[in-house]
Parts: structure tokens; C-alpha cells; sequence
């Protein structure tokens, strides 16, 4: 598997000084996430249909934010 090339910053992300960044990467198939602040460590990557599902219920379900 290739590294993305695309990678764009999270709108929710920015705590102020634009420092606690997620950065996503969206192809067909994948979406892969990384931390802006240690772009070259480990990245998530997830199959697209897994990924719509997870956001879907992170959008139907409360969940706690502490």
C-alpha cells in the first residue's frame, strides 16, 4: 500500500493554534488519517464503506467527550 498524497487538514481540528490537526486522506477505495503534528509516524488506514459506517454512528449515537 502506497502513502497518500493528498492529505488536507480537519476543520474541527483547530485548537486555537492550528497545532491539533487531524489529517485526512480520501481515494476510492481508502480513507487514511494521521497526525499533522508527526506527519511522518504511523498512519490509520481504513476501507472507504468502514470508514462511511463508523462516522455514521459516531452521527447517531451520543457518545461522551471527557
Amino acid at each position: 500500500m502506497t502513502t497518500p498524497d493528498n492529505w488536507r487538514k480537519s476543520s474541527y481540528s483547530d485548537g486555537g493554534d492550528g497545532n491539533d490537526c487531524v489529517e485526512v486522506a480520501a481515494s476510492p477505495s481508502r480513507i487514511s488519517l494521521r497526525d499533522s503534528k508527526a506527519p511522518a509516524r504511523a498512519v490509520l488506514t481504513f476501507p472507504a464503506p468502514a470508514f462511511a459506517c463508523f462516522l455514521e454512528a459516531l452521527k447517531r449515537e451520543p457518545y461522551s467527550r471527557s
